[in-house]
């Protein structure tokens, strides 16, 4: 059978019995004996029994071949043997303590598994018109830019006239200045005429 296919038929047989966190690693690199490893977790014994039975079943109807079937008997850990493809079904307590992606997991295979994959295509969908609405509310959030930039010349109008307020308070000095000389024309006129009455004594 080809590779890509049973592929396919392991993945989806165990997204049938709802799989957890399915995993498949490419190991041409790493050995000759298969090319795929595929790992899964399932809650239960019972349920790990299932998805490794059900992967054989379905592996067996589209025309492959199930080599072995090991581990069933605790339901901890079931390897299932397709040949070309090693499926490891396993407790997620003995898949932590194994951690056999860390052994196959070199090359990891993505796939699309089950409906979730497939509505993330329409999901992608319905937020690309989201995005060109938010591409559209950007030429008018830039129509706003102008707007604001005719008000500042109105602020910088209102900057001469508080600089023509200046020339008058300065005008204003000189007034006083003005001031100060009666001030001291004063005072030497009303010291003389005393000084001189105070000779003539």
């Amino acid at each position: 059978m080809d590779l890509t296919k049973l592929q396919r038929i392991v993945v989806d047989a165990l997204d049938d019995l709802k799989a957890q966190d399915v995993r498949v690693f490419n190991t041409t690199a790493i050995t000759g004996m298969f090319d795929r490893v595929v790992i899964a977790s399932g809650t239960s014994n019972r349920q790990t029994r299932s998805l490794a039975s059900h992967v054989a079943d379905k592996v067996k109807a589209g025309g492959g071949e199930v080599i072995s079937i090991e581990g069933a008997e605790t339901g901890e850990w079931v390897l299932v043997d397709a040949g070309d493809i090693v499926v490891h079904v396993m407790q997620p307590s003995i898949r932590t303590y194994y951690n056999l992606e860390e052994i196959w997991g070199i090359k990891p295979v993505r796939l699309k598994i089950g409906a979730t994959a497939a509505a993330k295509p329409a999901g992608t969908r319905k937020a690309a018109p989201k995005a060109a609405a938010a591409s559209k509310a950007a030429p008018k959030a830039s129509g706003t830019k102008p707007k604001a930039a005719a008000v500042k010349p109105k602020a910088a109008a209102t900057k001469p006239k508080a600089a023509g307020t200046k020339p008058k308070a300065a005008g204003a000095k000189p007034k006083a200045a003005g001031t100060k000389p009666k001030a001291t024309g004063a005072k030497p006129a009303g010291a003389k005429p005393k000084t001189t009455r105070a000779k003539a004594r």
